[in-house]
């Protein structure tokens, strides 16, 4: 199935020169959206997963449903000051300044094998910052998955030796 035509594509957003992907319009349409978790899952159905990871907030979106298609657990990882319990961090660079990223310090076990689902793969930033965090306490990234994954950007560069899932490529 070809989901680009639930892709609504808005010209000049945030900035002028930047074609922003809209996904609201694959997750209004439930029968899409279900298709397209499930597409999701039969890519990744292969790899070892105990649980997922998504980045706020659209990988919550991702990885959530398809956490529970596959029957393991979700892992939000939050920017920082907003999960109530004790975290790990890490800094990351965006294109106008830093951010972090934080994961309760008990979210995986060492040994677990870990994917990390977002909507959008582009630069890698977040999910790059997503693997350091989940590796810090001792997890194994067994691979990432996207609806969208951004070719131009060069995203993937920054997950050398880690698969990637994307549904959609533009």
């Amino acid at each position: 199935m070809d989901f680009k035509e639930y892709i609504r594509v808005i010209p000049d957003f945030p900035q002028p020169g930047i074609s922003f992907k809209d996904i609201t319009t694959l997750l209004n349409n439930g029968e899409k959206y279900r298709e397209a978790i499930n597409e999701l899952k039969n890519m990744v159905s292969d790899l070892k997963i105990d649980l997922i990871a998504g980045p706020e907030a659209r990988g919550f979106v991702v990885g959530a449903p398809l956490a529970y298609a596959l029957g393991v657990g979700f892992i939000p990882i939050r920017k920082s000051g907003k999960l109530p319990y004790q975290t790990i961090e890490v800094g990351y660079d965006l294109e106008y300044g830093s951010d972090r990223l934080a994961m309760h310090s008990d979210a995986v076990k060492p040994g677990q094998n870990v994917l990390i689902a977002d909507d959008l793969l582009a630069t890698g930033g977040t999910i790059s910052t997503s693997v350091k965090l989940v590796r810090e306490l001792g997890g194994n990234v067994v691979g990432t998955a996207f609806l969208i994954e951004l070719s131009e950007l060069n995203g993937r560069d920054k997950l050398t030796g880690i698969d990637v899932f994307s549904l959609l490529t533009y």
